[in-house]
């Protein structure tokens, strides 16, 4: 398995977040990795395919938290799904075909982050619709042709969104409530129903992958 961190700039996350959030990342398909007994056990039962992502998930975030000077300790999902981190700590996953992703960062400097990747292609027939108000779907047309699947962004850039708030508010929010703004520079803003505030996040595309960011500063989570 090849891992970047945010020691190495040319890391696509590392580039998307604030320097002070530890990112480690992975392209190609998920390898095995040695898990921890507790996180053996929690994923035992499932496909040898999903038991890779999880595995490959856990060495990234092992070391990113690293970085943070966590030593290593399991790792088990939360009831959303995302990760119980460590006391002071926030972090976000992402896995899709080809590339697996982890970001942390102390709470002191961020509230919570969210990241997502998605494969660099038009998504599935009928998702925009249902996913997008009839005001987004205006705003992507009038982006520059070809630049990127400017549909999967937005998708992706809802779900970094929904990931980086879901840890403050433990309440599910549908992608189509979550209005988000894309901008051809590299950057989307997201309005989340659940916070007060637009948020402005970041993407990019790198080796045939979309990959989005969100991260919420201390102070200004504090202030929404």
């Amino acid at each position: 398995m090849t891992t970047v961190t945010t020691t190495a700039p040319a890391g696509v996350l590392a580039a998307l977040l604030p320097p002070h959030v530890h990112c480690a990342e992975s392209f190609g398909d998920p390898s095995e990795e040695r898990l921890l007994p507790l996180e053996a056990a929690y994923i035992q039962d499932r496909s040898p395919r999903r038991r890779r992502q999880f595995a490959t998930a856990r060495a990234l975030a092992r070391q990113a938290l690293g970085a943070l000077g966590h030593p290593p300790v399991p790792l088990l999902p939360g009831p959303g799904g995302a990760p119980r981190w460590p006391v002071g700590v926030t972090g976000s996953i992402t896995h899709t075909d080809g590339y697996t992703a982890c970001a942390v960062a102390g709470t002191g400097r961020l509230t919570s982050l969210g990241i997502d990747a998605e494969p660099a292609r038009p998504l599935p027939r009928g998702v925009l619709q249902l996913v997008s108000s009839a005001s987004e779907r205006g705003g992507l047309a009038a982006l520059p042709e070809g630049q990127a699947p400017w549909d999967t962004v937005l998708f992706s850039a809802k779900e970094a969104a929904y990931k980086a708030v879901h840890p403050l508010t433990g309440t599910w929010a549908p992608l189509a409530a979550i209005a988000v703004t894309v901008h051809a520079d590299g950057t989307f803003t997201a309005r989340h129903p659940h916070l007060p505030a637009v948020r402005t996040g970041s993407w990019g595309v790198h080796r045939g992958t979309v990959v989005t960011a969100l991260a919420l500063p201390a102070s200004r989570a504090a202030a929404a």
